[in-house]
C-alpha cells in the first residue's frame, strides 16, 4: 500500500533529496503552526457571545456558533497533522519560487509600491486612517437598532379589534367586509379570517379580535414597482372602518411574540395596577401622548372596561309576596338563559352532555328577558320582571393578570423607522407623565424592545470579557505586551467597513449584526496574527545577518525587511482573506425567505474584511515599523519576538 501511494505521487527530476524537503516542510510548520492553533482560539473566543445568548436570538445563532467552532477545531487540527503529510506527498518536481508564480507576481508588483509610500508617509497613513475612524464612529451613532432584522415569512397576519361589546352578527359582518375588500388588492392570493377564539385554552382571543391571514401571490406576479410594505399600506387604506382598530404582522412572528412576552405587536407597554379603572385612565393617557409619533403604527389601547353584561337582581319583597324564594328565580335564569345539563350521551369512548335551554327568539333581547315565565303556586306564570331587575351593566370585558396584579396595556407597531429610535422617543414623551403616577402603578416595556433591552445586556457584559482574554491569548502567544496590542489595534479599524456598509445599505444594528461584527472581530485578529508573525520571522532574518544593534541596523535596512516580510508573504494573507470573501458575497444577491436576516451578518463580514485586510497590508507594517524603530532609538536595539517554537 505504501509503494502504491509514492507511485501516485511520484515525479521525475525532484532537486530535493527527502530529508530536505522533510525539513523545509518542518520548519515552514513550526512557523505557521502556532499562529493557526491561537486563531482557531481566538476565533473561538470571539463566538463566546453568540453562546451566551439566550431567548429567541440564543436558538437561531447559537447552531451558527458551534457549527463554525467544530469546523475551526476540526480544520486546525488537520492544518498541524494532515497538511504537512499531504504537503510531503504531493510536493515533487522542481519547486519554483513565488516571483515565478504570475498572479503572486502581479499582485506584488501592485502592492509593493503602495507599502513603500505607506512607509515613507506612514504619519500621513495614520491620520487618514484615524479619520476613517472617527466618520465610522459618527455613522455608528446614527444607525438604527431593532431586535432581529424582520424576517419575510411571505404572508400577513391583519388582526383589527374592534369594540368589547360588539355582537356576534356584527363581528362576523365586519369579518366579511374586511375579507372581501383585501381579495381585491390584485396581489392577495387567498384570505381566511376568523373572529374569537377557537376551541382550545390557549387561545383567549375575545370576540372583538380578528384574525385574518392574507397569502400573496409570487413575488413574479406583483404589480411593478410593489413591495410589502405598499401592499400593506394599500391594505390598511382600503380597511378604514368607523369602530375598528387595523394592526399587520406576521403569522409566525406573532405566535412567538404572544408566547414570549405576552404582547401581540412588535412594542407594548403594560400598565399595572391595583385598580381596572385607574389602569384604563392611565393606558387612554399614554395612548393619547404616544399619537403622531413617527414609526408609530397601528396604536391601540386594550379596552379593560367596556363589556357588556346582563344582571338580573331578585327583588327581594317581590319574591316574598309571590312565595318564591331566590333560588327560583336563579333556577328559571339558569334554565332559560345558561342551559341546564338534563342528562350525558355515550358514544365510544366520547361522552357528551345534553343541555335544554330556551330558543333564540326568547332570548335574544332585554325585552324577550323580562317576559320569560316564571312559574308561582298561587298566581301562576309571571314575568321575570314583576320579581327581578333585568338590566346592561358595563363591566370588564377581559381581565389580564400578571406578576400577581392587574394589568392593563398599549400597543403599537414599528414601521418606517428603526425600533430603537421611535421608542426611545416614544420613552421621552412619557418619561413626565409616568413620573406622576398613583403609588402602586407602574408601567413596563415588553415586546420586541424587551427582547432587545436583554440582547444588548448580555453582549455589552461579555464582550469586555472577551476582549480582555483574546488580549491574553496574544500576550502568551508573542509574551509581549506591544505585540499584543499591535495586533488588537487592527480590530477598531477592521470595523471601519463593517459599518461603512451596514449604513450605506440601510441596515439596522440588531443582534444579526452584533453576530456579524462578532466573526469579525475573530476574522480580523487572525489576519493580524498572520501579517505579524511574518514581520517577526523578517525581523529574525535581519538580526541574523545585521545583528542587533542601533549602530549596525539603519532604518534603510528596517525598512527593506518589513517590505520583505509583507510582500513576499503576500499571498498566503490574501488567500486567507478571499476564501472568507468568496463564500460570503454570494449571500448579497440571495432571495428568499431568510435572505434578509442572512444580509445583516454578511454585510458586516464583508466590509469589514476588506478593510482589515487593507489595514493589516498597509497600516500594520507602519505602525510595526514606527514600533521597531523606537525601541532602536531608546533601549539601541529591536526586541525579537520567536512565535515559531
Amino acid at each position: 500500500m505504501k509503494n502504491f501511494i509514492k507511485n501516485i505521487f511520484k515525479k521525475e527530476h525532484d532537486p530535493l533529496s527527502s530529508e530536505e524537503k522533510l525539513k523545509i516542510i518542518e520548519a515552514s510548520s513550526k512557523l505557521v503552526g502556532p499562529g493557526v492553533f491561537y486563531s482557531t482560539i481566538i476565533v473561538i473566543t470571539s463566538f463566546l457571545p453568540v453562546f451566551l445568548l439566550t431567548g429567541m436570538e440564543g436558538k437561531l445563532f447559537s447552531p451558527l456558533a458551534w457549527t463554525k467552532s467544530f469546523i475551526l477545531i476540526v480544520d486546525a487540527f488537520l492544518a498541524i497533522s494532515l497538511t504537512p503529510v499531504l504537503i510531503s506527498f504531493l510536493l515533487k518536481g522542481k519547486l519554483r519560487p513565488e516571483t515565478k508564480n504570475p498572479i503572486n507576481k502581479k499582485l506584488e508588483s501592485i502592492y509593493t509600491p503602495i507599502l513603500i509610500f505607506s512607509l515613507k508617509w506612514r504619519k500621513t497613513v495614520l491620520v487618514v486612517n484615524i479619520i476613517a475612524l472617527l466618520i465610522g464612529v459618527l455613522m455608528f451613532t446614527r444607525l438604527g437598532s431593532e431586535f432581529m432584522p424582520p424576517l419575510d415569512e411571505g404572508s400577513i397576519l391583519f388582526m383589527p379589534v374592534t369594540l368589547p361589546d360588539v355582537s356576534n352578527s356584527e363581528v362576523k359582518r365586519i369579518l366579511q367586509v374586511q375579507d372581501k375588500l383585501i381579495k381585491s388588492v390584485p396581489e392577495v392570493a387567498h384570505v381566511l379570517g376568523k373572529a374569537g377564539r377557537a376551541n382550545t385554552a390557549t387561545d383567549n382571543s375575545p370576540i372583538s379580535m380578528i384574525e385574518t391571514i392574507v397569502l400573496l401571490k409570487p413575488q413574479n406576479e406583483w404589480r411593478d414597482g410593489k413591495n410589502k410594505n405598499d401592499i400593506v399600506t394599500e391594505i390598511n387604506n382600503k380597511l378604514q372602518i368607523p369602530g375598528v382598530t387595523n394592526g399587520f404582522t406576521q403569522p409566525i412572528i406573532n405566535r412567538i411574540n404572544m408566547l414570549s412576552t405576552g404582547i401581540r405587536t412588535d412594542v407594548g407597554i403594560k400598565v399595572y395596577g391595583a385598580d381596572l379603572d385607574t389602569i384604563n385612565a392611565l393606558s387612554q393617557k399614554i395612548k393619547k401622548a404616544l399619537e403622531g409619533t413617527a414609526g408609530v403604527k397601528d396604536l391601540y389601547s386594550e379596552p379593560i372596561t367596556g363589556g357588556k353584561y346582563i344582571d338580573i337582581e331578585a327583588k327581594r319583597e317581590a319574591i316574598g309576596r309571590y312565595g318564591l324564594t331566590i333560588d327560583d328565580v336563579n333556577n328559571v335564569v339558569e334554565a332559560a338563559i345558561g342551559g341546564m345539563k338534563l342528562t350525558t350521551t355515550i358514544e365510544g369512548r366520547q361522552r357528551f352532555s345534553v343541555n335544554a335551554r330556551y330558543a333564540q327568539e326568547y332570548r335574544n333581547s332585554i325585552e324577550a328577558l323580562k317576559k320569560l315565565q316564571v312559574q308561582t303556586m298561587q298566581y301562576g306564570p309571571i314575568p321575570l320582571e314583576a320579581v327581578a331587575d333585568v338590566k346592561i351593566s358595563d363591566g370588564p370585558p377581559m381581565i389580564n393578570s400578571e406578576n400577581a396584579m392587574l394589568r392593563g396595556s398599549v400597543l403599537f407597531n414599528v414601521r418606517e423607522r428603526d425600533l430603537g429610535s421611535t421608542v426611545k422617543e416614544a420613552q421621552k414623551k412619557l418619561n413626565a407623565m409616568i413620573t406622576k403616577m398613583p403609588k402602586g402603578y407602574y408601567v413596563e416595556w415588553s415586546g420586541q424592545w424587551e427582547n432587545q433591552i436583554r440582547a444588548n445586556k448580555t453582549l455589552s457584559m461579555i464582550l469586555p470579557i472577551v476582549v480582555i482574554i483574546i488580549f491574553l491569548i496574544l500576550f502568551f502567544t508573542y509574551n509581549s505586551m506591544k505585540e499584543a496590542l499591535v495586533t488588537m489595534i487592527t480590530v477598531p479599524f477592521a470595523l471601519i467597513g463593517g459599518i461603512f456598509m451596514v449604513y450605506f445599505y440601510g441596515i439596522n444594528l440588531s443582534v444579526a449584526v452584533a453576530v456579524g461584527f462578532i466573526a469579525l472581530f475573530g476574522m480580523a485578529i487572525e489576519t493580524a496574527m498572520l501579517m505579524t508573525i511574518y514581520l517577526n520571522e523578517a525581523m529574525n532574518k535581519m538580526v541574523e545577518k545585521y545583528g542587533n544593534s542601533k549602530e549596525t541596523i539603519t532604518e534603510d535596512i528596517l525598512r527593506q525587511y518589513i517590505i520583505d516580510g509583507s510582500a513576499k508573504r503576500l499571498r498566503p494573507k490574501l488567500m486567507t482573506v478571499s476564501v472568507s470573501l468568496f463564500g460570503l458575497i454570494p449571500i448579497l444577491w440571495a432571495t428568499g425567505t431568510g435572505a434578509d436576516v442572512m444580509l445583516p451578518i454578511t454585510v458586516p463580514l464583508i466590509g469589514g474584511t476588506i478593510t482589515s485586510t487593507i489595514y493589516v497590508l498597509l497600516v500594520t507594517p507602519v505602525v510595526f515599523e514606527m514600533v521597531k524603530l523606537r525601541e532602536l532609538k531608546t533601549k539601541g536595539k529591536i526586541e525579537l519576538i520567536d512565535v515559531k517554537e
